[in-house]
């Protein structure tokens, strides 16, 4: 092997298109624009025009939008980490974090995280913190007696996510199970504790002020004292 004589494999350099030299090349004069017209001059770009009317991308409907709030994850299947473990790149006794995958040449960069996904075999107990893993994942370690911790970016840590899902499906099967009159019951106790509250206020002020004796009653004279009669009216002469 010489290495005058080392080269590409068959199309995969092309040779750059020389324009205006000559008749004889086929691309001479005009340089392949033809004559005049608006196509023929520099810094005009037609793409997408047609003619006046309305535009085929304009014509179609929108769909969708983009996220700009999306965050990009370093995606790994749990068969790539068996065989960094197998292989000695990871240190399956210790936790393996987003810098001990870096470490290993796993990732290249640490974007805003990685997410575990479950392809793949894993045969090793370990113990995963990372920014997210998928169901099938989780299940996989923890079926090994490892554990996943989800860290977010922020440095706050939470329960692995089918933990989360669990114990919300459960909140819900239980209000599902309450009975329905239970509502009902529960408006009308605050109702029958308002009236008799209310009742008991009405009451309250009829006995703090009881009436004195005899209020309502005609006095009577006392014992001691003379009764005085009665002035009779007079009697008219019958001689006048």
């Amino acid at each position: 092997m010489r290495l005058n004589a080392l080269t590409d494999r068959p199309g995969a350099t092309k040779a750059k298109k020389r324009l205006g030299r000559g008749v004889g090349s086929g691309l001479g004069k005009t340089s392949g624009r033809g004559h005049k017209g608006q196509k023929s001059r520099s810094g005009v770009a037609i793409k997408g025009f047609e003619g006046g009317q309305m535009p085929l991308d304009r014509r179609l409907p929108k769909r969708g939008f983009n996220n700009i709030f999306a965050k990009k994850f370093n995606e790994l299947n749990l068969g790539r980490i068996q065989q960094a473990v197998e292989s000695g790149l990871l240190d399956g006794k210790k936790t393996i974090t987003v810098a001990a995958l870096k470490e290993a040449g796993l990732i290249r960069r640490e974007k805003d995280g990685v997410r575990l996904l479950g392809q793949g075999e894993l045969k090793a107990k370990l113990s995963f913190e990372v920014t997210g893993a998928s169901q099938s994942a989780i299940k996989a370690v923890e079926a090994k007696g490892g554990t996943v911790t989800l860290k977010s970016i922020t440095g706050r840590e939470r329960p692995a996510a089918d933990k989360l899902k669990a114990e919300r499906r459960a909140a819900k099967r239980a209000a599902a199970s309450a009975p329905k009159g239970g509502k009902a019951k529960a408006k009308a106790e605050p109702t029958q504790k308002a009236e008799g509250t209310k009742a008991a206020k009405d009451e309250a002020p009829a006995k703090s002020k009881p009436e004195p004796e005899g209020a309502g009653k005609k006095p009577k004279p006392d014992e001691g004292e003379a009764k005085t009669p009665k002035a009779k009216p007079a009697e008219k002469d019958s001689s006048e």
